[in-house]
């Protein structure tokens, strides 16, 4: 009996299929050429052998033990016994003592800021969308842990408040909980799906603040002479459905949020240099005089964020020429030093100002300065936001982080 001969023996069938598995080749290249993948590097490290632990008392003197390029970290960032630092389209880990290497996450794209929480990197690189490539990174080992498309503006800062971050904005505020899912959306929604879930979307926004859950902002709407105090759900029932704890009209549209506690929210009013803070249902509570230069009263965050700093007793507020310890309970002043250059950090049980020459070291309960400790900072002169990772000390001078030990 004769063997049924295969449709496929025949050699222009052999070929068709042969150009096939060669198309189907390129193919891939190509896709894998233009691929996120493609572009991106990323080099993991086992987790470090120990956390770095501060130290029991302020050290005598610091000195200069490394320095990194990081345009992209608005404040210096330190979690998990890593300090990250940023720039370009790279983001580094790295070891607090010595600044090596220990890992690495670059894209070809450039960086919108960069932040930290839950001991984890935030990154946000910037698309023809904006600042729409969210990246969260292990902060001891560098791997990936999450990776979504968001909203973000350029512009934005992250803030975090232990539960949620939020992505700050002049028209849009994201929040996102701590696997990348967002939680809140606040302002001109891109592609809206349901119309009339945002209650005011043709209002700007100033300042921004976090805490406990919660999303103060600034709005400045059209009409209106003054602006308005809105505090918002970071986590409502729905994420496009913004729900708002209370919106407080405020008499100047430049009234800036300094901070929110759970106890709280302080506010700026520039004309009145007053401080006023509200409880938390929005109800004023008290108002302080404020004895400001213009410069300091005017100066307004081009990322909305007031340049402050949270520690075990206080919340430290820069002005601009000085820095204002406010209390953690419901954000009250306490006391004022002056000729500073930044908001600060705590360490060891004492708060470090940064001035002019050096680091002073303050008693965080009365504001009386302990003693000040030189550092030489080679001419800069501009602000310096500060950070600790166990013994170090970090300073953000521009758009480098020097680390002091």
């Amino acid at each position: 009996m004769r063997s049924r001969r295969s449709p496929w023996n025949r050699r222009r069938d052999r070929d068709t299929a042969a150009l096939l598995g060669v198309g189907a080749v390129v193919a891939g290249v190509v896709v894998w050429a233009g691929s996120d993948s493609r572009a991106t590097i990323s080099e993991t490290a086992p987790p470090p052998a120990h956390t770095p632990a501060q130290p029991a008392s302020v050290p005598a003197e610091f000195h200069e033990a490394w320095r990194a390029p990081s345009a992209a970290t608005p404040a210096p960032v330190a979690t998990a016994g890593t300090v990250v630092t940023a720039d370009g389209g790279e983001v580094t880990g790295r070891d607090p003592g010595t600044g090596d290497v220990r890992w690495r996450y670059a894209r070809d794209l450039p960086l919108c800021t960069v932040g930290a929480e839950w001991e984890r990197a935030l990154a946000l690189h910037r698309t023809a969308a904006g600042c729409s490539e969210v990246t969260q990174l292990d902060a001891e080992t560098g791997r990936r842990t999450a990776q979504r498309n968001g909203d973000a503006e350029h512009g934005t800062r992250l803030i975090g408040d232990g539960g949620y971050v939020t992505a700050t904005g002049d028209r849009l505020l994201n929040s996102w909980r701590d696997d990348l899912v967002r939680s809140m959306e606040f302002g001109q929604v891109y592609a809206q799906v349901n119309a009339g879930y945002q209650p005011r979307p043709d209002c700007e926004y100033g300042t921004v603040a976090t805490a406990s859950g919660r999303v103060g902002v600034i709005e400045r709407c059209p009409g209106r002479s003054g602006a308005l105090l809105t505090v918002l759900k970071a986590a409502p029932e729905e994420s496009d459905q913004p729900e708002q704890e209370f919106s407080q009209t405020l008499p100047e549209r430049g009234a800036k949020l300094i901070a929110m506690v759970p106890g709280g929210s302080a506010v700026l009013l520039p004309e009145a240099e007053e401080l006023v803070l509200y409880d938390p249902e929005g109800r004023e509570r008290t108002r302080y005089p404020l004895d400001l230069p213009q410069s300091d009263l005017d100066r307004e965050p081009s990322d909305g964020v007031m340049p402050t700093a949270r520690g075990p007793q206080n919340v430290y507020w820069f002005t601009g020429s000085r820095t204002m310890a406010l209390s953690t309970a419901d954000l009250t002043p306490k006391w004022t030093v002056h000729n500073t250059r930044g908001a600060g950090t705590s360490m060891a049980g004492r708060y470090l100002a940064p001035v002019g020459g050096g680091l002073a070291v303050l008693d965080p309960r009365s504001g009386d300065t302990v003693r000040t400790i030189a550092v030489d900072r080679d001419g800069y002169r501009g602000p310096i936001e500060t950070a600790t990772a166990g013994p170090v000390v970090l300073e953000r001078r521009g758009d480098e982080v020097v680390a002091l030990r």
